[in-house]
């Protein structure tokens, strides 16, 4: 029997480290990045392929050796498009995923295009992510107003009014059987609902 299974230090040490969901949307929108960078390197090769065998009739492809990553995004650039992707809510980022897929295979860029294209979809997600805030601030506003408004607002007490008390209501029969019409009152068409101030 071997000693080293004995000792534990032989072992590799693997740590399982928290990773704050930031750096996980940073890192997944960036691999998208890559990925869709070296798809348009690829579609790219296509057309060239294409065009040099259209042109020369004789399909050379099989001899051209293409080196692994050609295109690599400036690190300044690549810095600030880090930056803007720790600044989208890990909600968002599958939207922002699928809107940049959308993109890509609608307007096909060119390979130096795509870190543009994916910068503008970050900026759209963010402006809108902007706007969802101000409108939930604005709807808490308004409901913290609203119930400040009515727990001001004083209740009056209800009138009571006693439909069967000849003396409260008057009606269009009674007067012209009395024939003393009140000239300031108007015309009757309903019966007239008075409250009394003793109740």
């Amino acid at each position: 029997m071997a000693l080293t299974s004995w000792f534990r230090w032989n072992e590799p040490y693997y740590r399982h480290t928290q990773r704050s969901p930031v750096d996980m949307v940073t890192e997944m929108l960036m691999l998208e990045l890559s990925w869709q960078i070296k798809q348009a390197e690829k579609l790219q090769r296509e057309r060239d392929n294409e065009y040099r065998r259209i042109k020369t009739g004789v399909d050379y492809s099989w001899l051209v050796s293409y080196p692994k990553n050609s295109y690599d995004i400036p690190p300044g650039e690549r810095l600030e498009l880090e930056n803007a992707c720790a600044k989208i809510h890990p909600s968002y980022c599958g939207p922002v995923t699928l809107r940049f897929r959308q993109l890509v295979t609608e307007y096909e860029p060119e390979v130096q295009e795509v870190s543009q294209l994916f910068r503008t979809v970050l900026q759209d997600s963010m402006e809108k992510l902007k706007e969802e805030e101000e409108a939930k601030r604005l709807a808490r506003q308004w409901n913290s107003k609203r119930s400040m408004s009515l727990s001001l607002m004083t209740v009056k007490p209800r009138v009571r009014i006693y439909p069967f008390s000849s003396d409260i209501i008057k009606t269009v029969s009674e007067d012209v059987e009395r024939g003393t019409s009140e000239p300031n009152k108007r015309v009757w068409s309903m019966p007239e609902f008075r409250h009394s101030k003793g109740f």
